[in-house]
């Protein structure tokens, strides 16, 4: 198996390997590498702008057609360039139809506002070290809940306990190591794991992401930790904080519909040895 989510195929054209593949189906590629694809679509038109002057400040993506394991074609516009601010759009097409698309918001920092203003002192602390040595290097998920604490057994995390997760971000394409933006726009969509993985399993998909940046993470090393979850009659939203090892960087909204039928139980099988395990 490559250790990436897509090959190269001709032009902009990437093609599915099998760490793309969702536990949801053995045909659908999951929202991890869509949106690691995306973001770095993204990323590189502002980048041949030559703006190495702006920073990622919001991402937002929707998944609205199940995407299969099949060639991507991506195409980016910039929407609008301004002195401090790009926008620009994303979009991936199967067989000539759209199954994804995403915005990237890019800002130009500088000197912050005088004011007093107040913010929430949280801290959220990475796994300890011996479980999660310092590195860029893939590694199976992380996951923590309240009564647990941090392990890669998927399974003892089956539960109705607030959750978190620490990750390292793929490759999107061989050889070509993620941008921490990428690997944040990636992991984001773990933040339907944190908030929609109950007592019995994920039964909820999740049909968008929309992540926020104050600043780029340090490294390749992300974790998300739930702060809110809202529901009613199968439409959920849930919210998680972005940190790195250097403290809150962002936050991840996610929306999702109920899949119950077809969930994923991670009671019935463990897949902490599953490299599809972040993308549900």
């Amino acid at each position: 198996m490559e250790l990436s989510f897509f090959t190269r195929g001709e032009g902009d054209v990437l093609v599915p390997t099998e760490l793309a593949c969702s536990l949801w189906s053995d045909d659908q590629v999951h929202g991890v590498a869509l949106s690691g694809a995306l973001a770095r679509s993204l990323e590189r038109a502002v980048t041949e702008t030559g703006r190495a002057d702006l920073r990622p400040a919001r991402y937002t993506v929707d998944l609205f057609r199940a995407a299969r394991m099949q060639p991507c074609e991506l195409r980016t516009v910039v929407v609008r360039e301004g002195r401090r601010l790009c926008l620009v759009d994303a979009v991936i097409e199967q067989g000539g139809e759209p199954v994804a698309r995403a915005s990237g918001l890019f800002l130009k920092p500088s000197e912050p506002a005088p004011g007093a203003v107040w913010e929430p002192e949280i801290v959220f602390d990475p796994p300890p070290l011996e479980l999660a040595p310092v590195s860029d290097e893939p590694r199976v998920p992380l996951f923590s809940s309240e009564r647990i604490g941090w392990s890669t057994s998927f399974g003892e995390h089956q539960n109705g306990d607030r959750k978190m997760t620490w990750q390292t971000g793929m490759p999107v394409i061989p050889d070509e190591k993620p941008s921490p933006f990428v690997a944040a726009a990636s992991i984001a969509d773990a933040a339907s794991m944190v908030t929609n993985w109950g007592s019995n399993g994920v039964e909820q998909i999740n049909t968008d992401i929309t992540l926020t940046l104050a600043r780029t993470p340090v490294s390749l090393e992300i974790g998300l930790a739930a702060t809110d979850r809202i529901s009613s009659e199968g439409i959920a939203v849930g919210t998680a904080t972005v940190f790195d090892r250097q403290g809150r960087l962002g936050s991840v909204v996610v929306s999702s519909i109920a899949n119950a039928q077809r969930t994923v139980d991670f009671g019935v099988h463990d897949f902490s040895d599953d490299p599809r395990a972040s993308g549900a």
